[in-house]
């Protein structure tokens, strides 16, 4: 596919270089033919006004009016002619960068999905893989119960793995086709405190602390929807923090918004990057580099969301290190 489009991309360098050399040729050969033209006419002119003895010399006759009248007509021809020929070239110009662009993007494209494929691979094998051996482990052996109830507790993890996983395959496929929100009255202030609830529970060497200015915030939400984009940002902050995660969420009341600060103290994210994490597919660097595990569709699922609210998210370095993810939705 690759070597495809390299081959198209070199076809229409070729065409557009053939066109530029054609183009130039023929104005080339245009200018020559008017000043051709130009100089027989006005070789003309001159025979009939020395005929006429309109002028005396050569010097009066460049001043006659006919002779002045005829110059500028043809310098108007050579000035359309160099006309044309700017706009010919500045067009190609503009074909030669949109062609280099869509190819960059199609590579960019081929690049992600290899990279989606990749991951995607790893994320379905690993936790298959730790199940069947579990199951293996339990036809074979007669364990005791503190060990069954250990390695059961361990599938099911495995399998909540797995279970994340497809609602977001299949969450980021409904956002494309067919996400609809439903819109309720929501306490996100009782919401987020379950869910830091569960997370605490399902990341036992994590730290969640949850601050809010107010007893209870009433949001117009999709519940499903927020409870997505909250859940992802903090599994975004867990997988990106390195060994013992701290994370912070706080929300605030305002006049017209309501605002959710999700921070954290991980290895941040610089400038470049910063400008992509919301893509689809995209991660940093390359899937034989990097160590932490993921898609590439978590942040694109909540930039989807936060958008189907109408509702705004902004990413900022956190001090001393870190980033901070604040979603602004509107109050009313």
């Amino acid at each position: 596919m690759e070597r495809s489009n390299r081959q198209i991309l070199w076809t229409s360098y070729a065409v557009v270089g053939y066109m530029l050399m054609a183009f130039t040729w023929w104005a080339v050969l245009l200018y020559t033919k008017n000043q051709d033209a130009f100089q027989a006419k006005a070789e003309l002119l001159r025979i009939g006004m020395a005929a006429e003895q309109i002028y005396e010399n050569e010097n009066n006759f460049v001043q006659t009016p006919r002779y002045q009248q005829l110059a500028s007509k043809y310098r108007n021809q050579e000035l359309m002619i160099f006309g044309e020929a700017l706009f010919f070239f500045i067009t190609l110009l503009v074909g030669v960068w949109l062609i280099y662009g869509s190819y960059q993007k199609e590579m960019l494209a081929a690049q992600q999905r290899r990279n989606f494929l990749l991951s995607i691979t790893h994320e379905l094998k690993s936790p298959i893989a730790s199940v069947r051996l579990m199951l293996e482990t339990f036809l074979k052996r007669d364990l005791e119960k503190v060990q069954a109830q250990s390695l059961s507790k361990t599938a099911l993890k495995e399998t909540d793995r797995l279970t994340n996983l497809v609602d977001n395959l299949l969450l980021a496929a409904k956002i494309e086709t067919a996400y609809q929100p439903v819109f309720e009255p929501v306490d996100v202030v009782e919401l987020i405190q379950n869910l830091v609830k569960s997370q605490k529970e399902k990341f036992t060497t994590t730290s969640i602390n949850f601050f809010s200015d107010e007893q209870s915030i009433i949001l117009n939400v999709d519940k499903m929807g927020f409870t997505s984009v909250v859940l992802n940002l903090v599994e975004n902050a867990v997988k990106y923090s390195l060994g013992y995660a701290e994370i912070s969420i706080k929300i605030f009341k305002k006049v017209t918004t309501i605002e959710i600060e999700i921070s954290d103290y991980g290895i941040g994210i610089n400038d470049r990057e910063k400008k992509r994490i919301f893509d689809k597919f995209y991660r940093v660097g390359n899937e034989d580099t990097r160590r932490t595990k993921g898609t590439g569709l978590g942040l694109y699922i909540v930039s989807q969301i936060v958008k189907a609210h109408d509702a705004s998210i902004q990413v900022k370095d956190n001090k001393p290190k870190g980033v901070v993810f604040k979603l602004t939705f509107n109050a009313y």
